[in-house]
């Protein structure tokens, strides 16, 4: 069965961009005392927001169903790999091998709660991610109905964690029990369900168009 994909591919420089602010988000949050630097990268970062405002849509409804031929903007694949696009959601690897995956993730300073240890908000947005990753490889997916976690011990930053995967299908929905371990030991579990959905009840999803500057 083929990967489940709906929406546009990202701009390679987005993806250049997302991998950037995560780094130097983590990097300002460790600092002992204001830096020019920071400054002038605030400044920068006006001037762009700026101009970067002048060449998106200013409808920031997503041309998705019935919007498809609006004046709205881009809608990105989330299908796989937000993080990669993405700032906001951490990186990771993944492998599928049918109905199990496993992969790996290091949580860098920005996802920080507790000191040294990952906010469990960040955890739940991780699994929602990797579940729908893996779903998607596999080609029947769907939007997530329930998503439950337990903490079994505090999770830390900037170390390198392993996670495993196992989904169960049956009638029109999908079940997931996933894993997160630092080394031998479960640090978060998860269990995930989603609906199966039908490829062919997807709505119109509007391409990339061509901008003239």
């Amino acid at each position: 069965m083929a990967r489940w994909t709906f929406g546009a591919d990202p701009l390679p420089q987005t993806m250049r961009a997302a991998s950037l602010l995560r780094r130097v988000t983590s990097l300002t949050l460790a600092l002992e005392s204001e830096d020019d630097e920071v400054e002038r990268l605030i400044a920068d970062l006006e001037r762009c927001e700026a101009a970067l405002r002048r060449r998106v849509p200013a409808d920031s409804v997503p041309r998705v169903g019935d919007a498809a031929s609006g004046d709205g903007r881009v809608y990105l694949d989330h299908a796989f790999d937000i993080g990669a696009y993405n700032p906001c959601v951490p990186e990771y690897t993944i492998e599928a091998e049918g109905d199990r995956a496993q992969g790996t993730v290091t949580f860098p300073i920005a996802y920080e709660g507790p000191p040294g240890l990952v906010h469990g908000g960040f955890l739940a947005v991780f699994f929602d991610c990797v579940v729908q990753h893996h779903n998607c490889e596999l080609g029947l997916a769907g939007k997530t109905t329930s998503l439950l976690l337990t903490y079994r011990r505090p999770t830390p930053l900037l170390t390198d964690l392993t996670f495993v995967l196992d989904r169960s299908v049956g009638d029109d929905r999908i079940r997931t029990l996933g894993t997160l371990s630092e080394g031998d030991k479960a640090v978060c579990r998860a269990e995930v369900g989603a609906i199966a959905g039908v490829r062919a009840n997807l709505p119109e999803v509007s391409p990339r168009r061509v901008v003239t500057r």
